[in-house]
């Protein structure tokens, strides 16, 4: 039986402070999950680690330290993705990969922004007037739109507000914890295959403690 769950996640920058509001803001897009986890009494931790580096080094270690919890890494594919996650990982990061199977890693693609995109509603609530919502794509597969348009086409929309130009420290956070998940699932394959996944790990783990 699975007794914790624990998430390595890429972003928040160099800080503390940072990295805790962005943790922050994992814990409410995920809170159908942590709910879930919790009434099962699965212990559920995520450690926002700064760059995709950290984060992969931590998700190692974590391999070692907690070998009886299951780990999981999610980091931004920086790319489109046509192979399995580790074999994209490896391929695009020179990584050394661990082997464990392909349901333990996890990738934004092709970045975290691309997540925002998929619910403009959030976007035009959260920025209000001044929002440019024509400027930003309407794909209704969010992972086809290239990684290097993603942050500046969210720029672009929101130069105008009150909150000024799309920040990544500063307005994640925020953005996460408003997030329609059924939306952003809808538009984003890769993230629902992180949520269906992460749910299958806790009822599975569940069912076989019976």
């Amino acid at each position: 039986m699975v007794k914790e769950i624990r998430l390595y996640i890429e972003g928040g920058g160099d800080g503390k402070n940072t990295k805790a509001l962005i943790r922050e803001g994992f814990s409410n897009f995920l809170q159908e999950i942590v709910k879930l986890a919790r009434s099962k009494k699965i212990k559920w931790g995520i450690t926002v680690c700064g760059s995709r580096n950290n984060a992969f080094r931590d998700f190692k270690n974590a391999l070692k330290s907690h070998p009886d919890a299951i780990n999981v890494l999610l980091v931004d594919a920086e790319a489109p993705v046509k192979k399995s996650p580790w074999e994209h990982l490896k391929n695009r990061d020179n990584w050394e990969i661990p082997e464990i199977d392909n349901c333990y890693c996890h990738l934004m693609v092709q970045a975290m922004e691309a997540w925002f995109i998929a619910d403009i509603d959030t976007l035009k609530k959260f920025y209000g007037r001044g929002f440019k919502e024509n400027v930003l794509p309407k794909n209704s597969n969010v992972e086809t739109i290239d990684k290097d348009s993603l942050e500046p086409c969210l720029k672009n929309a929101t130069c105008n507000t009150s909150k000024g130009e799309y920040q990544k420290i500063k307005h994640a956070s925020k953005l996460l914890e408003l997030l329609n998940t059924n939306k952003v699932r809808s538009a984003s394959p890769y993230c629902d295959r992180f949520f269906t996944m992460l749910i299958e790990m806790i009822e599975t783990s569940t069912e076989d403690s019976k």
